[in-house]
């Protein structure tokens, strides 16, 4: 086998045809919910991820020691032309790392040196560092250290405005950021250049040579094929760094990562930021929803998604939902999933039962500057209640004097639930803990067990890998119903 890099983000394997056949089996996973895809149930595709491509015998460079590895246990002879020593940038970066931390107008954190000089050793990589871990300031600091221009990119446009405010903190010339976003120019005018990768995606390969650095924010979205194709042009771009608080389980979704940016260097956990006192306190309530015994019968064999719809819209879980967050204090995010069938009707709903409260509303409807101001509001002042999406706030968002986070929806997906958890986990002052409301549908009937709670079930496995702890509270709906139909004294 030979190795011949192509560009930064492709290299060639030359072997023969059979050794090309074992790589495009080895390096072939199982995609998750392939089942349910219209391609796969017709035979169009086999369900698998095949990350090795045998026309051009290509595979992503930052899988070079996983070839190696595959090599090793066949006793394959290996050439490597692949380079993989740090250019002069790199080491007068560390030089200047010290300087540049005695500049800036906070502290620091050990794990966030670790995590830059990890980086810049290898010039590329993947920092795995909970939310509230300070990842914007790891960006700050290796934008400074190659002084190259920069692209950073996000997955939504809160975010957009929120990096750029972040270095200006940090003590960055706000006119040396150049944001981009629907609807603006994308001539590059900046060093440093901030934009969500729908706005660029469809720019071509040309586009991104005039770039010597790329960072993805929440790089676990780059599972998404538009953003994966988008990484694929940066092929001129040598340092390459992803950032994230949370990966996938799948083995798929972290060796396409680890191709397309570099080995994944975990700095630090939730539970070590919280013993340090750098996180909240979280505890979890898990209120168990059980529901009608011909309730349950009634959508024992429903699919998913029909199921997930029924509960839902569900009236009286609806109800259970809004009065549950009319008596929580302080400010309340809930995050529903379906913006018509859920979000608007617990919307009103809730603001039904706190008509003195301030109840806003956040999707994808919402304009990215009524966003802004509905986060600034929240920040400024208490006892608000955020009724947004998953899509819109779970991920990045930053309110560090959010109380109560509430799971409106059901979910299984390791990524949206701890995501959506960190935007309750920040300091702030006269903040002692966090709360997560997680509500769990109980349709289970003799010995079938419906899909939302083994979702639940799933969520548990989660909080207990976090060490989050938790409490069951059961409520049935028909009780519910009988105490709503009392009269008032009662």
């Amino acid at each position: 086998m030979t190795l011949v890099p192509i560009d930064h983000v492709w290299m060639r394997i030359e072997c023969d045809e059979h050794v090309a056949r074992e790589l495009h089996d080895y390096f072939a996973f199982d995609v998750q919910a392939a089942k349910f895809m219209p391609q796969f149930r017709k035979r169009h595709w086999s369900g698998k991820i095949h990350l090795f491509k045998l026309r051009g015998h290509l595979i992503y460079r930052g899988l070079l020691a996983r070839v190696l590895e595959f090599a090793a246990q066949r006793q394959y002879p290996v050439t490597n032309h692949v380079p993989h020593v740090p250019d002069h940038t790199i080491a007068d970066a560390h030089a200047r790392l010290e300087r540049v931390v005695r500049k800036l107008p906070l502290t620091v954190r050990d794990y966030q040196i670790a995590a830059v000089r990890a980086m810049l050793a290898e010039n590329r990589g993947i920092v795995l560092s909970p939310t509230g871990s300070g990842k914007s300031l790891i960006i700050y600091l290796i934008t400074c250290l190659l002084q190259q221009r920069t692209l950073i990119i996000v997955p939504t446009t809160g975010l957009v405005s929120q990096m750029a405010h972040d270095f200006t903190t940090y003590g960055f010339d706000g006119q040396h950021i150049q944001s981009i976003q629907a609807g603006r120019d994308k001539t590059i005018t900046a060093p440093i250049v901030v934009s969500t990768w729908q706005s660029i995606y469809d720019m071509p390969a040309s586009y991104f040579e005039q770039f010597g650095t790329v960072i993805v924010d929440e790089v676990h979205l780059a599972k998404a094929k538009s953003l994966t194709g988008l990484l694929e042009k940066c092929g001129t771009i040598a340092h390459r760094f992803g950032f994230t608080g949370t990966l996938d389980d799948t083995q798929a979704h972290r060796l396409i990562l680890e191709g397309l940016f570099g080995s994944v260097v975990r700095v630090t956990t939730t539970k070590q930021l919280m013993d340090e006192q750098h996180l909240t306190p979280l505890q979890v309530h898990m209120c168990v929803l059980k529901y009608p015994q011909s309730e349950c019968r009634h959508i024992r064999r429903a699919l998913y998604q029909d199921e997930v719809e029924y509960v839902v819209q569900h009236p009286l879980r609806l109800d259970i939902v809004a009065r549950l967050t009319a008596k929580t204090t302080g400010n309340v995010l809930v995050l529903f999933n379906y913006v018509e069938k859920h979000g608007k009707p617990l919307y009103a709903a809730i603001r039904a039962q706190v008509p003195n409260r301030s109840v806003h509303f956040i999707s994808g409807e919402t304009d990215v500057e009524d966003r802004e101001r509905i986060r600034q509001t929240v920040i400024a002042s208490h006892d608000h209640i955020i009724v947004a999406s998953y899509g819109t706030c779970s991920t990045g968002i930053n309110i560090p004097n959010l109380d109560t986070l509430i799971f409106a929806s059901p979910s299984k997906s390791k990524i949206r639930v701890l995501q959506s958890i960190g935007r309750g986990l920040r300091l702030a002052d006269g903040k002692t803990h966090a709360r997560l409301i997680d509500f769990v549908d109980d349709l289970r009937i003799g010995a079938s067990v419906n899909h939302t709670f083994r979702h639940a079930e799933q969520r548990v496995q989660y909080y207990m890998s976090e060490h989050f702890p938790f409490t069951m509270h059961e409520m049935s709906l028909e009780d519910w119903f009988r105490c709503q139909q009392m009269p008032t004294d009662t």
